[in-house]
């Protein structure tokens, strides 16, 4: 499983709200008009849409100094650490548009666990919503972008899962499921995501028990019933 950071394993939102909505009124912009261009996107990314006459490098530094005043706002969102705690550490990593030092400031702070794979903003050439991301961490875990579940809360992110070619679940912390389509499904919460896992298990379980030498195929087919997205 490939996670997104910020609204699906951080309660970011808030800390993120505040800070966004502090640097446009230092830059006379409209916050309102600011904020929807903040989701999936690295910051200097969103500067670029919303002020593309400011530097965004240096606007990194003004954020990163209005970020540094919510270091401690940023809980874990309800059933992440368990959930995470739950997963063998080779079988999933965090994908975000974030970097590495904040992000693991605030995964301690919020006692959540840290996986093998880890890619940032930093990494990559092109941020969400190309594949670049998603493609990295596959093939980091030695995975076939195919194999990998993508949880995403925001637009880009889902777009970005898409792209790589894997399967996406839409996370509603923050957007819909309108907002969050053409995920292939929806978790509401961390209990949705733990029972899709659990489902999974079993019918893996099941198909490598029944199917003989077929197993490996039937391991590896397509989940009809995760085509009914859990409630949210």
């Amino acid at each position: 499983m490939l996670f997104d950071v910020d609204g699906v394993l951080l309660d970011s939102t808030e800390a993120h709200r505040r800070v966004w909505d502090a640097w446009a009124g230092l830059r006379g912009l409209n916050a309102d008009a600011v904020w929807p261009l903040t989701f999936g996107r690295r910051p200097e990314d969103t500067v670029r849409l919303a002020a593309p006459e400011l530097d965004p490098s240096q606007e990194r530094l003004v954020l990163d100094q209005l970020l540094d005043q919510q270091q401690h706002a940023f809980p874990a969102v309800d059933g992440a650490v368990e959930l995470l705690l739950g997963l063998p550490g080779d079988a999933w990593a965090i994908v975000t548009s974030g970097d590495r030092v904040s992000v693991h400031a605030r995964f301690a702070a919020a006692d959540l666990p840290l996986p093998r794979v880890q890619v940032y903003g930093g990494d990559v050439v092109q941020a969400k919503p190309a594949p670049e991301c998603y493609l990295k961490a596959a093939a980091a875990l030695g995975l076939d972008p195919s194999a990998c579940l993508v949880v995403e809360d925001a637009p880009a992110g889902v777009a970005a899962g898409k792209a790589a070619g894997c399967r996406v679940a839409g996370f509603t912390s923050t957007h819909d499921r309108d907002g969050l389509r053409p995920a292939d499904l929806f978790f509401g919460t961390h209990a949705d995501t733990a029972a899709y896992l659990q489902a999974e298990s079993q019918y893996l379980r099941l198909a490598l028990a029944h199917a003989g030498s077929n197993s490996r195929h039937c391991a590896h087919r397509r989940l009809d019933f995760l085509d009914t997205p859990p409630a949210s």
